[in-house]
């Protein structure tokens, strides 16, 4: 239908013949045309019946009962004239978790909130490599940057452990967006 719209609007704006403007967007003057004179009507209500006594089953089971019951029709034909129909099994929505944000309190001293997150790069060789990010939250001082190719969790623990030496115990660790208020 766009298409049909498209070529007369050409026509009608450059003053060209139908068959110019077919010609330039390489399309077959036959094919534009092209008047069907295939009735849906008779596929269309028993579709429209099937669906409705089988309201969970889709076009390919009800294309199965069609050919069941004499019906010599092709499962794209059907596909066709079932999405034209609006039928269509309804999906049920996938179940999610909700997670209720809370504000983030606000940071008035260093040492309140300490950051932890990993990132991850590659070598012009292309050897994994992870750099361990610590950080406060408040002043935004890198507490710790060690770069290994794997980091255990042991490895964290004694990172950790090490700036503690050095600095006073925070209120709370941030790790991937999630609040441990108990250090």
């Amino acid at each position: 239908m766009k298409l049909r719209e498209e070529v007369r609007w050409l026509g009608e704006h450059y003053q060209a013949s139908q068959q110019r403007v077919c010609e330039l967007m390489q399309i077959a003057v036959s094919s534009y045309r092209y008047r069907s004179t295939r009735s849906d009507a008779a596929l269309r209500e028993r579709l429209v019946e099937l669906a409705r006594k089988k309201p969970r089953w889709g076009y390919r089971r009800l294309h199965i009962l069609l050919t069941g019951s004499g019906m010599c029709v092709n499962h794209k034909r059907v596909f066709r004239v079932y999405r034209e129909a609006g039928l269509a099994v309804r999906r049920k929505a996938r179940k999610r978790l909700v997670r209720e944000g809370s504000p983030q309190p606000t940071l008035t001293a260093a040492n309140q909130e300490w950051a932890l997150d990993f990132a991850h790069d590659a070598l012009a060789n292309g050897r994994a490599i992870r750099v361990l990010t610590v950080e406060d939250e408040y002043t935004r001082e890198s507490l710790a940057l060690p770069v290994d190719t794997s980091f255990a969790s042991r490895r964290v623990t004694r990172e950790l452990e090490r700036i503690l030496a050095e600095r006073e115990k925070p209120l709370a660790i941030r790790c991937d967006n999630v609040l441990t208020s108990e250090c």
